[in-house]
């Protein structure tokens, strides 16, 4: 009987010191494995007359006739490695244009693309699209 104590607080005592001294290497690397990562997102959207400085300039959701070009600009975060986004330009329910824009890996990447509009009046909008086919986000906007 006097063993299985003695054993039993060596075992304890090695409990101890593993949690004074920090979890074990393996232990880290299997939580980092089981910690949920997430996922690309866009998280930002706008529609603008330009993009100055790397920012949209004149953002609306509504645009005279007379605009010649209409941006679209995106913020992407949590990218997990270099990809690319597909940007759908939808007059009423018809492609009007479709573009691919890279997006590199890191915490956030920024890209726009541009519509010539042709004075066309009505219900537009942009899907945002990633590599798979998924849909991002959508942003739509009117030219009156």
């Amino acid at each position: 009987m006097e063993r299985h104590g003695v054993k039993g607080l060596t075992l304890v005592f090695a409990l101890v010191v593993a949690v004074l001294l920090g979890v074990p290497g393996w232990a880290q690397e299997k939580a980092k494995a089981s910690a949920p990562t997430q996922e690309m997102a866009i998280s930002r959207a706008v529609l603008a007359t330009g993009v100055e400085n790397r920012e949209p300039a004149g953002s609306g959701e509504a645009f005279p006739a007379s605009t010649e070009k209409v941006y679209c600009f995106i913020e992407a975060t949590h990218i997990g490695k270099d990809t690319e986004v597909s940007l759908i330009w939808l007059y009423g329910n018809k492609e009007m244009r479709k573009m691919n824009l890279p997006l590199k890996a890191g915490p956030k990447w920024r890209t726009w693309a541009h519509k010539n509009l042709g004075g066309q009046k009505g219900d537009w909008k942009v899907e945002i699209k990633d590599a798979e086919g998924k849909l991002l986000k959508e942003v739509k906007f009117k030219v009156e």
